[in-house]
């Protein structure tokens, strides 16, 4: 599908693949979506746009070298990555939804260190962090040499920062993997409740937890 990845969940939804399905899991994402990355990240997206169509999702997001500034990682990031341990986590996190019994609607933000699973320090549950890992400090055009109305973006990254415990990005900083339960987007008026969430937790968490013991 070349669109968004929220598209392809919506096609699947619509028929579009002829198969039916009951849980969607969106990534490996090159890069982790932690912090505001949340909010515009496409892997993340797939997965809200899974619930909003009654379906519970997992988004799964990998470190790269180089912080992976806003939820992405660049050719030159993706070397010797880990993949297969942020494959084993997902595959942990998704057998334990898909054997609660009970598949409602719900979002988990998965965030994984760069590490192999026997050198991470476990996994924690985790709230969205405040303040991003690196920010773009500056953004600016620069003209493509030969083609007229044509320009790249060149961006300046600002310093690193040392994230909260606690949060997605701070326990991906200190090598644990970030689960983190996502609300629904909402008006004031009618917060939803996360009983969906709630109750899948415990078996997510025993799952993790067995993970790690054999690890």
């Amino acid at each position: 599908v070349s669109g968004p990845p929220a598209l392809c969940v919506m096609f699947a939804t619509l028929g579009v693949f002829e198969r039916s399905f009951d849980l969607v899991v969106s990534g490996i994402n090159p890069g982790v979506n932690v912090g505001r990355s949340v909010y515009h990240s496409g892997t993340v997206g797939a997965a809200v746009t899974a619930r909003s169509r009654g379906l519970p999702a997992i988004a799964v997001s990998q470190a790269v070298e180089g912080y992976g500034i806003e939820g992405q990682g660049w050719d030159e990031m993706l070397k010797g990555v880990h993949w297969e341990a942020a494959a084993s986590v997902a595959s942990t996190v998704a057998g334990a939804v898909a054997g609660h019994g009970i598949l409602a609607p719900m979002v988990i933000n998965l965030n994984v260190p760069d590490l192999a699973v026997e050198d991470m320090a476990g996994w924690e549950r985790t709230t969205i962090g405040r303040i991003p890992p690196r920010v773009i400090a500056e953004a600016r055009l620069e003209p493509h040499e030969g083609r007229a109305g044509s320009y790249k973006v060149v961006m300046e990254w600002g310093d690193a920062v040392s994230l909260p415990g606690g949060t997605d990005g701070g326990a991906v900083e200190r090598d644990r993997v970030s689960l983190t339960l996502l609300g629904h987007l909402s008006d004031v008026d009618n917060p939803p409740g996360a009983e969906a969430e709630e109750a899948v937790y415990p078996a997510v968490a025993g799952a993790l937890d067995g993970l790690f013991s054999r690890a």
